[in-house]
């Protein structure tokens, strides 16, 4: 087999996008992921909790974080998600305008995949604090 070539990713690259959740937005994704719950659906109830109105559900703001590593790294090369581990730090609520940001933290080659493992540090701020971290690992492969 032959030497694998440096992928075109760099340690350091970063890359973002910004996104504000609405209320509407936030029902339609929950039920498409079959999450009933009323925080996501029932402002009426969503302000007797803590919480004190529609929260997005946590599904909904990792799939947007995901999708933005696809969408990133595909533009480039193909590849493909192998883990991701994060921590739910507080909730996005409907009318928040949230930044999604990744961040290459290392690249190892992997012959046996054809490729290079891609870790990455994943980061989702509202306008006063951040509410979930990251850590991803994906797969570029090699001449794609």
């Amino acid at each position: 087999m032959n030497a694998l070539s440096a992928p075109p990713i760099d340690i350091g690259e970063t890359f973002s996008r910004t996104v504000t959740l609405e209320a509407a937005a936030i029902h339609e994704f929950a039920l498409a992921a079959g999450d009933l719950n009323p925080l996501h659906h029932d402002e009426a109830y969503a302000k007797t909790t803590r919480f004190g109105g529609i929260i997005a559900s946590g599904t909904h703001y990792v799939s947007l974080l995901m999708g933005l590593v696809a969408t990133h790294f595909t533009a480039k090369t193909a590849s493909a998600g192998l883990e991701f581990n994060l921590q739910l730090k507080k909730p996005v609520r409907a009318g928040d305008t949230i930044t999604l940001s990744w961040t290459v933290v290392e690249i190892t080659p992997k012959a046996s995949l054809n490729g290079h493992i891609v870790t990455l540090n994943g980061t989702i701020t509202t306008q006063d604090a951040v509410a979930l971290t990251c850590v991803g690992k994906i797969v570029v492969f090699q001449g794609t």
